[in-house]
């Protein structure tokens, strides 16, 4: 009989000790330390090296892998091209928010043979999501079980060609003791897992939870096994979603995908610009339209400032989708550099459609809806902005200038003001939309502001 034996580990980064801790010395948090019983001993095991698998870098041969090239065009997007055989991709979102709808609505579209593991919705449960979904896959099993033991000769009968885990903390194993979700129960299941994938060549989508902080529960080493790291955001009050990868061994980290939340499941936006920009039949003070990139894909966006007198001794500085920091130091280059008497009124900032924005190119549009807003001046909404603002107040050019240009003249923008410097990147001047370049926000304002 096995000794039983307990060890603690923390529930943040899943460090290992073998008495409790208040803090951890790994990644210096409080209070993190959970007793879980491990029931085999723990013996050094040394098997005996096969040399027949050392190669030299030269000699291994290099094959191209086909991938699974779903329906879903957003999710081949995020994914590089597709799904590549034998990958094990993590799959996290905050409750609601339509995981399991997405992944649901993988395994029906595509008429591949799929396996629908799950430990969290019965099979009934399951039928009635699918009848909603306007996709239907004969091959499409659905299996309620939790033990990773029984899981692996059910894949072995079925031979499946893409497995769904839904989801990876309701897994357990038999050879542990802990509670299911715990740091060493999902660790071990994600290995028993990643074996799975690589000996079987076939790939596997593992729903992953939520914590509070908006990171992937369990602990951080889950993220380091897995081959790719999805995550499904969007706010429940907002219809659309944004799928985002944060690691990809086999692709670009820089794509999105976007989704619109219906009653018939989850609708790919092909064209994302059009729904960030609110149509209004008569231009509005505070309102400026950006040209920014996620990923390789332009969108076009809406930026909404306003700014009225503070009530209160310390004017109130508020952002939506907008990095707050940023937005800080903005108002104190239009401030010093511009003149605008900005430290006595309050400054709210919002990006529309529920989107949050990084690139630096979303400066000049955000700047300019400050100004319009201060000094209540409609901006055409024919006219669009794309550079970044340096803390002297020169504009900055910003990269791949043609294609941001490309998408609003396809949305058919009139004007877009760009940074002078940007001229000098430019490979094609268009003839349908009318490029500005400057250097200073006071050449944009006079343009914009008459002075």
């Amino acid at each position: 009989m096995s000794k039983i034996k307990s060890v603690y580990y923390c529930q943040k980064c899943g460090f290992e000790s073998v008495k409790w801790l208040g803090k951890c010395p790994s990644c210096n948090e409080w209070n993190t330390f959970v007793e879980e019983i491990v029931s085999k001993d723990r013996k050094n095991t040394f098997a005996s090296v096969k040399t027949d698998k050392i190669k030299l870098l030269h000699e291994i041969n290099v094959c191209e892998q086909e991938r699974f090239v779903t329906k879903d065009e957003e999710l081949n997007r995020v994914l590089g091209g597709g799904i590549v055989p034998g990958s094990l991709i993590l799959f996290g979102g905050e409750p609601g928010i339509g995981k399991s709808t997405l992944m649901l609505q993988t395994a029906l579209q595509n008429k591949w043979r799929v396996l629908y593991i799950s430990g969290e919705e019965s099979e009934q449960q399951i039928l009635l999501r699918a009848k909603r979904l306007p996709y239907q896959n004969k091959e499409c099993y659905i299996v309620n079980e939790t033990v990773i033991q029984n899981i692996i000769p059910i894949i072995e009968h079925i031979q499946p060609q893409l497995v769904i885990v839904d989801s990876i903390q309701t897994l357990t194993t038999n050879l542990l003791e802990s509670a299911p979700g715990s740091v060493s129960q999902v660790r071990e299941c994600t290995a028993e897992i990643m074996r799975l994938a690589k000996t079987k060549n076939i790939p596997f989508f593992i729903i992953g939870h939520i914590t509070k902080d908006g990171t992937l529960a369990g602990p951080k080493v889950l993220e380091h096994m897995v081959d790719t790291v999805l995550q499904f955001e969007g706010d429940q009050h907002y219809l659309y979603r944004i799928l985002r990868t944060t690691k990809n061994r086999f692709g670009s980290t820089n794509e999105i995908g976007i989704y619109e939340m219906q009653g018939m499941g989850l609708r790919q936006v092909s064209n994302p610009s059009e729904i960030l920009i609110n149509h209004r039949e008569e231009d509005v003070s505070g309102v400026a339209i950006a040209s920014v990139l996620e990923g390789n894909r332009p969108l076009m966006i809406e930026t909404q400032a306003l700014v009225t007198t503070s009530a209160y001794a310390t004017a109130q500085r508020s952002s939506t989708g907008f990095d707050l920091r940023r937005l800080a130091m903005l108002l104190a280059v239009l401030e010093k550099k511009y003149g605008l008497k900005l430290y006595q009124k309050d400054v709210f900032v919002n990006i529309a459609g529920g989107l949050k924005v990084e690139d630096p190119a979303t400066d000049l549009a955000l700047a300019v809806a400050i100004t319009s807003s201060n000094y209540d001046i409609p901006i055409s909404q024919k006219f669009c902005f794309c550079a970044e603002i340096g803390l002297t107040g020169e504009i900055r050019p910003v990269n791949r200038i043609d294609q941001r240009i490309s998408e609003a003249e396809k949305l058919g923008f009139q004007k877009i003001f760009i940074a002078q410097n940007n001229f000098k990147s430019l490979t094609e001047k268009s003839n349908k939309i009318e490029i500005i370049g400057v250097n200073k926000l006071e050449q944009l304002f006079q343009k914009l502001f008459k002075g």
